[in-house]
């Protein structure tokens, strides 16, 4: 009974297949989704027409080494090329002058949820020079949040695990304090034995029952082999499903029939490849991937930060992205590219509950476009933000 004196109406919500809606919702979830003009009460909310969709979803970041809300840092390059090692060094020293770790998560936090965001996967910081702090501290800003954001925290390596005497040990005791999921670095090009590498992540995720987050920078032929060694450590372990590949930039640097010989691999081992786009990267062919039956989803990775001075936080803003650089122009397409942020994010993510649907949890964004091509297209600034039915933020900015 009480279930239903607190219901809030929704009204002439327009759905992702064009129809226009009332949207019941109760307890935080979807308990009714009916044409327009059935749904009554004093609790109603006139969306007007806006589009509505589920909320956005964040697979890929960073909260622990964004600079977002703190002094501008400039950008240094790497003195010969892109190297993984001298970036880390750059970072550490960056690290050192930023402000409190707490309010520079917040700061990305906030900007991420007022963007329609309302899941998130982090990875977080683990090596001798920081030990466990990274994740202490992210642990209480994901505490503090858990309200109005659901964050999955990866142990990530940054620093390698064979190259960093006692990584090994602190990402257990990551695992143990909370995290959910264990993250490697190319391993072939960084700790330079990739059977190693890949013994001690898996044998940690099985150890745990943990979820498994590789960022693997390496390209061409070697970061296709390393591709190939995950899915068959993938499948030996029963994994399916629970095991992601970040940027994969080797799959976007090899000829067609590689690819597709990659993407049936990937497919059958039920890995799923997170990809942001980057501007000077190769970087996984979205439409190839996805004919093949592979899960791509998409993050922000870096938002200023030492990595790169770009990011605004924008799951819509990084469809458009990725359907700009991938050449996506139909309708289709752009579906295709905003599927990345929202459905096959939340696959890969493993989230429960996720979409407009009767049971659904009633996490949406309502913004003013005819339909999703358009959205991904004009990325409106004008967006309202529910969590569990509660508007939580607008024109971009928190206010719950």
């Amino acid at each position: 009974m009480d279930c239903i004196l607190n219901q809030t109406h929704f009204l002439n919500a327009r759905l992702a297949d064009g129809t226009v809606a009332d949207l019941t919702v109760a307890g935080g979830r979807f308990r009714a989704i009916a044409p327009a003009g059935n749904a009554a009460g004093s609790s109603a909310i006139d969306l007007a027409g806006q589009l509505v969709l589920p909320a956005f979803v964040e697979g890929h970041i960073h909260l622990d080494t964004s600079f977002y809300g703190d002094a501008w840092r400039p950008h240094i390059p790497c003195t010969n090329g892109f190297d993984v090692r001298e970036r880390v060094a750059f970072q550490m020293r960056n690290l050192a002058q930023a402000a409190p770790m707490a309010e520079r998560a917040k700061s990305q936090l906030e900007l991420c949820v007022g963007h329609g965001s309302l899941a998130m996967r982090s990875h977080v910081m683990v090596d001798a020079a920081v030990g466990l702090k990274h994740v202490e501290t992210i642990l209480g800003v994901r505490e503090k949040y858990r309200d109005l954001i659901d964050i999955q925290l990866v142990a990530f390596p940054q620093s390698g695990i064979l190259s960093s005497p006692g990584t090994a040990e602190l990402l257990d005791e990551a695992l143990k304090l909370g995290c959910d999921l264990i993250g490697g670095l190319d391993p072939a090009s960084f700790d330079r034995d990739v059977k190693g590498h890949l013994e001690i992540v898996f044998g940690l995720a099985e150890k745990r029952g943990a979820g498994v987050d590789i960022h693997l920078h390496d390209g061409g032929t070697l970061g296709l082999f390393e591709i190939e060694e995950i899915a068959a450590r993938t499948t030996a372990s029963g994994m399916q499903g629970k095991v992601a590949v970040s940027h994969a930039y080797a799959l976007g640097d090899i000829s067609a029939d590689a690819l597709a010989r990659a993407g049936e691999r990937i497919a059958a081992a039920g890995l799923a490849i997170m990809t942001n786009a980057p501007g000077d990267h190769a970087f996984p062919p979205v439409a190839a991937l996805r004919k093949a039956g592979v899960t791509v989803f998409a993050g922000s990775d870096n938002i200023r930060d030492s990595w790169w001075p770009y990011g605004d936080g924008d799951m819509l803003n990084r469809a458009n992205m990725i359907g700009y650089r991938s050449g996506f122009y139909e309708d289709w397409e752009l579906e295709a590219a905003y599927d990345v942020v929202s459905q096959a994010g939340a696959k890969a993510l493993g989230l429960e509950g996720y979409g407009i649907a009767a049971g659904a949890k009633a996490d949406f964004v309502a913004l003013k476009a005819e339909h999703v091509p358009e959205a991904v297209v004009a990325v409106p600034k004008e967006r309202t933000v529910y969590r569990a039915g509660r508007e939580v933020a607008r024109g971009g900015k928190v206010v719950a």
